[in-house]
């Protein structure tokens, strides 16, 4: 029996010889996780003007034209490839804005672009905490509060949460990332846990 990671690495062969159903299935098995990427990684007014799966579509155009340059040596390799990429849309995206002019802290907001089709991150901070990130987007419940409780954090806060508990980082990787120790990449996750819960009990 294949294990997700060996079925990644399949498609990932496939798909860099251009075999399309190998594209569309490595989309459908990311597209969800590389969202709550974008959306948690963006302040609410932002996720206003921006819409995620656009950023999603444009994060996998990017990803499936560069898999030449790609080596898959694991799943995270992969997934960290996809957070790369989807970052740089982010900033992009928001260059764009600032180049617009636009100040979107004064204007009136538009509304959340609602939950796609497929997979949604989990509504409540206890599972965040205890669950694998294939676990976390299982469920759609009270998305909009779960949001709203992010929003709430500082910067740093968010960004462990999401490499850790979306991307599935481990706190190795994590600290390598952040220039921080493993300790100090434990203690900040546990505050940030900490936090989100408080701020999602008053969401």
């Amino acid at each position: 029996m294949h294990t997700a990671a060996q079925k990644t690495r399949e498609l990932v062969a496939l798909a860099k010889d251009g075999d399309k159903p190998a594209l569309n299935r490595l989309y459908t098995a990311y597209a969800e996780r590389v969202r709550w990427m974008v959306r948690f990684r963006m302040k609410r007014e932002l996720r206003s003007k921006l819409e995620s799966m656009d950023l999603v579509q444009n994060t996998f155009v990017q990803a499936f034209g560069g898999l030449d340059d790609f080596t898959y040596r694991n799943e995270g390799d992969f997934v960290r490839w996809l957070s790369k990429i989807a970052e740089n849309e982010v900033r992009g995206s928001l260059r764009g804005l600032h180049a617009q002019k636009r100040d979107i802290r004064k204007e009136t907001p538009l509304g959340n672009d609602g939950p796609s089709t497929g997979r949604a991150f989990v509504g409540t901070p206890e599972l965040v905490a205890t669950t694998t990130p294939s676990a976390i987007m299982s469920r759609r419940d009270e998305l909009a509060k779960l949001e709203n409780a992010m929003d709430e954090l500082k910067p740093e806060y968010r960004e462990v949460i999401v490499l850790t508990k979306i991307e599935g980082l481990s706190y190795k990787e994590v600290s390598k990332k952040l220039g921080k120790s493993n300790e100090a990449v434990r203690k900040l996750l546990s505050r940030a846990m900490a936090e989100l819960a408080a701020a999602f009990r008053g969401a």
